[in-house]
């Protein structure tokens, strides 16, 4: 396995297991995975591994900010191993596919609000809908 994932696990303070190995290698290769595809994955990998321990893993490496979660309304949560740089993503209405958008303005949070109501602003999200080009080749 990938010993910068050892470093990255290490470096949270987070146990290096297989299976957290091979979480992060999965998303690594599938980026925008939900956890389904994860645990394929994984399973393809080791041979073996639980629903609950891929769940574990995905909240665990989000948590510490290993892994990005998206939730686009509509969709199964996502993870990506881009972090820290307050992208955005575009999703596909008809099929789910998530692409990367870099952040439109710069650097986190790269949009402000006209009022903050006393927050610490540190991050925006912004989803842009659409059809992907595969989509909107088909009849619907």
């Amino acid at each position: 396995m990938d010993t910068s994932f050892e470093e990255l696990l290490r470096s949270a303070g987070l146990r290096v297991t297989a299976t957290r190995l091979a979480v992060l290698d999965a998303v690594s290769h599938h980026p925008h995975a939900d956890s389904d595809t994860v645990l394929t994955a994984v399973r393809q990998a080791l041979g073996t591994a639980s629903v609950q321990t891929i769940y574990d893993a995905l909240n665990t490496f989000a948590a510490h900010g290993l892994m990005n979660r998206i939730e686009p309304a509509g969709h199964p949560a996502r993870f990506e191993l881009r972090v820290g740089d307050n992208h955005h993503h575009m999703v596909c209405r008809a099929c789910g596919d998530v692409q990367d958008i870099d952040c439109t303005i710069g650097q986190a949070p790269c949009l402000i609000p006209h009022t903050n109501h006393g927050y610490t602003v540190d991050e925006a999200e912004v989803t842009f809908w659409g059809r992907c080009p595969q989509c909107q080749t088909r009849t619907t």
